[in-house]
């Protein structure tokens, strides 16, 4: 296994489109990176140009110790997993993982070892002389894997691996693929869209939007402190609401008004944010995630947690249930929750909007129904903040010296 260092990566086309912009990445020997963020960012480019199936514009790539700009793919010692299999029809599941060690001439008897230990690894060993059309979704990815694990390289890359499965088998190779990874301990960048594989697997997530790095961290970390809207709202499924408030005095504490209705901002919660003073008496964008709702009915709690409004949805999933309701507040409008709406496959925001969607995660004693009145307690201490002229996050510090972040926000 091996680092990986990007520094300043950049790929420009001639037509003059930038893919990916200035991406530093420093990925440790054996860690597991995810590279994450909507179609089109630039997430699938950056690791083609790690794996030299993309020509690299600008900047320096290092594996180990050496860079490898100029180095042919085959001559990289990387070993890459695609979204197709990319497996050969013809050949058995066990010549189709042998081929690359084929290709190099080892030793046949070497050969024979890899190929049963891989086999052994993924549960392939029944399977050895089928061919990849009698074989389920599962066990052809599990396939490409192992040729991609005899090679003993000093990198995996995976490409979407697992979006061409249903979601049930997802989960299934969500897991064998963790442990995999941490069996092995070798160095693995792997891209997806779907940001729960981003962050069941990765130790740390990388987030881009339109080639630029917004945040790199680790999972929990984005979740908590996102360092501005476009990873708050990328990060977290239902995705969290946004809306426009006014931040405004209440003695030590503060308000933050909602249309007619307000929240009270904790006192503990702005002297961990001293950066919210700043704000008093202006805009911001508040987020609230739906895990941080529950229905009021069900518990009790101060009067300045409730919000008040008609049920239009409720969605039963079992375990939970989604509400969706209205609130008397703006949604927020940036090229970040434009962005965020163009993923999603909306139309768009409309800035002029009296009132915001929001969705809230209730437990399924609630008995809320559609048309009916509701009132929603809020959980205050886990308010977000964000500006909402550049969409940076109102922290008191820098969430880690982790965080990565360039570019702006309109």
């Amino acid at each position: 296994m091996a680092r990986v260092h990007l520094s300043g990566i950049g790929k420009t086309y001639p037509d003059g489109t930038s893919a990916v912009t200035g991406l530093d990445l420093d990925i440790a020997e054996g860690e597991f990176l995810v590279l994450v963020g909507p179609s089109g960012c630039g997430k699938t480019t950056a690791l083609r140009m790690v794996a030299g199936l993309e020509e690299i514009s600008s900047g320096t790539l290092t594996i180990g110790d050496r860079v490898v700009n100029r180095t042919p793919a085959r001559d990289r010692d990387v070993a890459m997993v695609f979204q197709s299999y990319a497996l050969y029809p013809h050949l058995s599941v066990r010549d189709n993982i042998a081929f690359g060690l084929q290709l190099r001439k080892l030793p046949k008897r070497e050969i024979k070892q890899r190929v049963e230990d891989a086999a052994e690894t993924l549960g392939l060993t029944e399977h050895l002389d089928r061919r990849p059309r009698n074989l389920s979704g599962g066990q052809r990815q599990r396939v490409a894997m192992g040729r991609a694990i005899v090679r003993q390289p000093q990198a995996f890359l995976m490409d979407e691996p697992l979006s061409n499965l249903d979601a049930k088998l997802r989960v299934q190779m969500r897991a064998e693929i963790s442990r995999l990874q941490r069996d092995l301990a070798v160095t693995t960048v792997y891209v997806t869209h779907d940001q729960v594989e981003a962050m069941t697997l990765g130790d740390r997530v990388a987030v881009l939007k339109k080639g630029v790095l917004q945040q790199v961290a680790p999972p929990q970390e984005l979740y908590d402190h996102p360092a501005n809207l476009f990873v708050a709202g990328f990060i977290g499924s239902p995705a969290m609401n946004l809306l426009q408030g006014r931040l405004e005095a209440d003695g030590s504490a503060a308000r933050v008004e909602l249309g007619g209705q307000s929240l009270a901002v904790p006192a503990a919660l702005m002297a961990e944010r001293p950066r919210l003073r700043e704000y008093l008496g202006r805009e911001v964008a508040l987020g609230i995630r739906p895990e941080d709702m529950e229905d009021a009915e069900l518990g009790t709690g101060d009067q300045d947690t409730l919000l008040t409004s008609t049920t239009d949805l409720v969605e039963a999933l079992g375990p939970e249930l989604l509400v969706h309701f209205q609130l008397p507040a703006p949604p927020v409008v940036t090229e970040d929750t434009k962005e965020l709406a163009r993923d999603a496959g909306a139309e768009g925001i409309d800035a002029a909007a009296p009132y915001s969607d929001v969705i809230a995660r209730f437990s399924p004693r609630s008995r809320t129904g559609t048309g009916q009145p509701l009132r929603v307690r809020v959980d205050t201490g886990h308010l977000y903040f964000f500006d909402p002229a550049t969409g940076d996050g109102i922290w008191g510090e820098p969430a880690s010296a982790t965080q990565q972040k360039e570019g702006t926000h309109a």
